[in-house]
Protein backbone atom coordinates (compact mmCIF):
# COMPACT_ATOMS: atom_id res chain seq x y z
CA UNK A 1 0.00 0.00 0.00
CA UNK A 2 1.39 3.41 -0.96
CA UNK A 3 0.29 7.03 -0.72
CA UNK A 4 1.71 10.01 -2.62
CA UNK A 5 1.46 13.68 -1.70
CA UNK A 6 2.86 16.91 -3.11
CA UNK A 7 4.45 19.06 -0.40
CA UNK A 8 4.55 22.71 -1.37
CA UNK A 9 7.26 23.86 1.05
CA UNK A 10 9.31 23.04 4.16
CA UNK A 11 6.30 23.76 6.38
CA UNK A 12 4.23 21.14 4.55
CA UNK A 13 7.13 18.71 4.86
CA UNK A 14 7.28 19.26 8.62
CA UNK A 15 3.49 18.81 8.87
CA UNK A 16 3.81 15.52 6.97
CA UNK A 17 6.44 14.42 9.49
CA UNK A 18 4.19 15.42 12.40
CA UNK A 19 1.37 13.35 10.91
CA UNK A 20 3.78 10.42 10.62
CA UNK A 21 4.46 10.62 14.35
CA UNK A 22 0.74 10.56 15.07
CA UNK A 23 0.46 7.36 13.00
CA UNK A 24 3.65 5.69 14.28
CA UNK A 25 3.54 2.61 16.49
CA UNK A 26 6.72 1.28 18.04
CA UNK A 27 8.62 -0.78 17.25
CA UNK A 28 8.89 0.72 13.77
CA UNK A 29 11.75 0.74 11.26
CA UNK A 30 11.46 3.50 8.66
CA UNK A 31 13.67 3.85 5.59
CA UNK A 32 13.89 7.47 4.46
CA UNK A 33 15.03 7.69 0.83
CA UNK A 34 15.83 10.68 -1.35
CA UNK A 35 18.64 12.70 -2.86
CA UNK A 36 20.71 15.23 -0.95
CA UNK A 37 18.54 18.22 -0.14
CA UNK A 38 15.25 16.38 -0.74
CA UNK A 39 13.91 17.31 2.71
CA UNK A 40 14.62 14.16 4.71
CA UNK A 41 15.84 15.96 7.83
CA UNK A 42 13.00 18.49 7.54
CA UNK A 43 10.51 15.62 7.62
CA UNK A 44 12.25 14.13 10.67
CA UNK A 45 12.21 17.56 12.37
CA UNK A 46 8.42 17.65 12.02
CA UNK A 47 8.13 14.13 13.41
CA UNK A 48 10.35 14.93 16.40
CA UNK A 49 8.54 18.21 17.15
CA UNK A 50 5.23 16.31 17.22
CA UNK A 51 6.85 13.78 19.58
CA UNK A 52 7.72 16.58 22.01
CA UNK A 53 11.37 17.26 21.17
CA UNK A 54 12.03 21.00 21.45
CA UNK A 55 15.79 21.07 20.80
CA UNK A 56 17.72 21.21 17.55
CA UNK A 57 17.32 18.46 14.97
CA UNK A 58 20.63 18.18 13.14
CA UNK A 59 21.24 15.85 10.26
CA UNK A 60 23.28 12.94 11.66
CA UNK A 61 25.51 12.90 8.57
CA UNK A 62 28.71 13.09 10.64
CA UNK A 63 27.59 11.43 13.88
CA UNK A 64 25.70 8.65 12.01
CA UNK A 65 23.17 8.35 14.88
CA UNK A 66 21.14 10.93 16.78
CA UNK A 67 19.21 9.36 19.68
CA UNK A 68 16.18 11.13 21.16
CA UNK A 69 14.99 10.21 24.66
CA UNK A 70 11.29 10.29 23.88
CA UNK A 71 8.47 7.85 24.52
CA UNK A 72 8.92 5.69 22.56
CA UNK A 73 12.60 6.39 21.92
CA UNK A 74 13.59 7.62 18.47
CA UNK A 75 16.90 7.01 16.70
CA UNK A 76 17.68 8.96 13.53
CA UNK A 77 20.47 7.40 11.47
CA UNK A 78 22.15 8.83 8.38
CA UNK A 79 24.26 6.24 6.58
CA UNK A 80 25.48 8.53 3.78
CA UNK A 81 29.09 8.38 5.03
CA UNK A 82 29.04 4.66 5.86
CA UNK A 83 31.89 2.94 4.03
CA UNK A 84 30.74 -0.63 4.71
CA UNK A 85 27.42 -2.00 6.00
CA UNK A 86 29.33 -3.94 8.69
CA UNK A 87 30.08 -0.57 10.36
CA UNK A 88 26.48 -0.68 11.59
CA UNK A 89 27.58 -3.32 14.09
CA UNK A 90 30.13 -0.88 15.53
CA UNK A 91 27.50 1.81 16.07
CA UNK A 92 25.25 -0.66 17.90
CA UNK A 93 22.48 -1.27 15.37
CA UNK A 94 21.37 -4.46 17.14
CA UNK A 95 20.88 -2.61 20.43
CA UNK A 96 19.12 0.27 18.68
CA UNK A 97 16.67 -2.08 16.98
CA UNK A 98 16.19 -4.16 20.16
CA UNK A 99 15.22 -1.04 22.13
CA UNK A 100 11.84 -1.19 20.43
CA UNK A 101 11.41 2.45 19.49
CA UNK A 102 11.09 4.25 16.19
CA UNK A 103 14.24 3.95 14.05
CA UNK A 104 14.51 6.24 11.03
CA UNK A 105 17.31 5.47 8.55
CA UNK A 106 18.44 7.86 5.83
CA UNK A 107 20.43 6.30 2.97
CA UNK A 108 19.36 2.77 4.00
CA UNK A 109 20.85 1.22 0.85
CA UNK A 110 24.28 1.72 2.46
CA UNK A 111 23.25 -0.71 5.21
CA UNK A 112 22.00 -3.40 2.84
CA UNK A 113 22.67 -6.89 4.13
CA UNK A 114 22.79 -5.77 7.77
CA UNK A 115 19.54 -3.83 8.16
CA UNK A 116 16.32 -5.80 8.25
CA UNK A 117 13.49 -4.90 5.89
CA UNK A 118 11.59 -1.79 7.01
CA UNK A 119 8.01 -1.42 8.13
CA UNK A 120 7.72 1.78 6.13
CA UNK A 121 9.54 3.35 3.16
CA UNK A 122 9.36 7.10 2.80
CA UNK A 123 10.58 8.60 -0.46
CA UNK A 124 11.17 12.30 -1.02
CA UNK A 125 12.06 13.81 -4.38
CA UNK A 126 12.26 17.29 -5.85
CA UNK A 127 9.08 18.50 -7.56
CA UNK A 128 9.72 22.25 -7.93
CA UNK A 129 8.74 24.39 -6.27
CA UNK A 130 8.14 21.73 -3.60
CA UNK A 131 8.71 18.01 -3.24
CA UNK A 132 6.92 14.73 -3.77
CA UNK A 133 6.41 12.38 -0.83
CA UNK A 134 5.66 8.67 -1.26
CA UNK A 135 4.85 6.45 1.73
CA UNK A 136 4.83 2.68 1.23
CA UNK A 137 3.91 0.19 3.94
CA UNK A 138 6.14 -2.90 3.75
CA UNK A 139 4.63 -4.83 6.70
CA UNK A 140 1.11 -4.95 8.17
CA UNK A 141 2.21 -2.37 10.78
CA UNK A 142 3.62 -0.16 8.02
CA UNK A 143 0.45 -0.47 5.95
CA UNK A 144 -1.64 0.51 8.98
CA UNK A 145 0.62 3.52 9.50
CA UNK A 146 0.15 4.60 5.87
CA UNK A 147 -3.66 4.30 6.15
CA UNK A 148 -3.75 6.32 9.36
CA UNK A 149 -1.37 8.94 7.97
CA UNK A 150 -3.35 9.28 4.74
CA UNK A 151 -6.54 9.80 6.71
CA UNK A 152 -5.05 12.57 8.81
CA UNK A 153 -2.82 14.46 6.36
CA UNK A 154 -4.81 16.91 4.25
CA UNK A 155 -2.38 17.92 1.50
CA UNK A 156 -3.71 16.94 -1.91
CA UNK A 157 -1.55 15.07 -4.38
CA UNK A 158 -0.42 17.04 -7.41
CA UNK A 159 1.24 14.89 -10.06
Amino acid sequence: MAQTRYLEDAGATERAGAALWQAARAPMLVFLEGDLGAGKTTLVRGLLRAAGHAGPVPSPTYTLVEPYALTPPVHHLDLYRLADPEELEMIGIRDILAEGGVVIVEWPQRGRGVLPEPDLRVGLSAAPPGRRLVLAGETPAGEQMVRQWAGSFDVTCKE
